[in-house]
């Protein structure tokens, strides 16, 4: 993720709303939540930008500024915790001011050795979504620690409002779509469905219920430096049982 000295927003007079719409300009929908990260990197003195939709309490990452930025909310999905997690339980901003030292090390203990060991110091995730209902989440990442000024918590907020809307107005489904347009979710549908498949492979495999199934896939994944939606490929396709890794106590590579 590339430093940042000054908001190119402020330096350019550019609003949320221009920006945002200059981003935009000329974009297919799948192009759209990157793009919108982007803006969001531009605007704010973050370093990337990753936006996830979330259901039953698993991100699915739609777009990120950053490779970097998608692998930290990567570790999120895997490990089930951290602020984007907290966001869109509470549908409230949470802001992670400094991952190194003080409360937010307390509240999220291994989130933040691994979010800085990947150079993120700092996150702040906004909500997406209504006052009633949060879809998912804007998490904007930075690489010192430190606090976000009232202005710029606005603009993040204004961001995330407008992130919402444009989420919202993507096609979900082939019809009206143009010729070479990507199918909504396309791709990404298939990696949330395939986490959900291999939970109910596990499920099966041990018998037992879809929570504990799908945090027995994220310790794997976590105990084997690998994220989840990894390893739920790998259960999918038949390279990893639960109940042999069980029995044998390590591996669980199938033959």
């Amino acid at each position: 993720m590339r430093p940042r000295d000054e908001h190119r927003g402020e330096r350019e007079g550019v609003g949320p709303a221009d920006a945002v719409a200059e981003g935009l300009r000329g974009a297919g929908p799948g192009e759209i939540p990157g793009r919108l990260c982007d803006v969001a990197v531009e605007l704010l003195p973050v370093s990337g930008a990753s936006v996830s939709l979330h259901s039953h309490g698993l991100p699915v990452q739609l777009g990120a500024s950053s490779a970097q930025a998608a692998y930290v909310t990567e570790i999120q999905a895997t490990l089930g915790d951290g602020p984007c997690q907290s966001a869109a339980e509470s549908g409230v901003p949470v802001l992670a001011r400094d991952l190194t030292a003080g409360q937010d090390v307390a509240r999220w203990p291994v989130f933040a050795q691994q979010a800085t060991a990947a150079g993120v110091r700092a996150v702040y995730s906004m909500p997406l979504g209504s006052e009633t209902v949060c879809v998912g989440t804007l998490d904007l990442y930075r690489e010192s620690p430190g606090d976000l000024s009232d202005r710029e918590l606005h603009t993040a907020r204004t961001v995330a409002g407008m992130m919402t809307v444009a989420l919202m107005a993507l096609p979900h489904t082939d019809e009206g779509r143009e010729p070479g347009d990507e199918r909504w979710l396309s791709g990404l549908a298939t990696d949330h469905d395939q986490v959900y498949q291999a939970t109910g492979m596990i499920m099966a495999q041990l018998h037992i219920g879809t929570d504990e199934a799908l945090a027995r896939l994220r310790a794997h994944a976590f105990a084997h430096g690998r994220t989840a939606l990894d390893t739920a490929g790998d259960v999918v396709t038949h390279r990893l049982r639960f109940d042999e890794e069980q029995d044998e106590g390590c591996g669980g590579t199938a033959p």
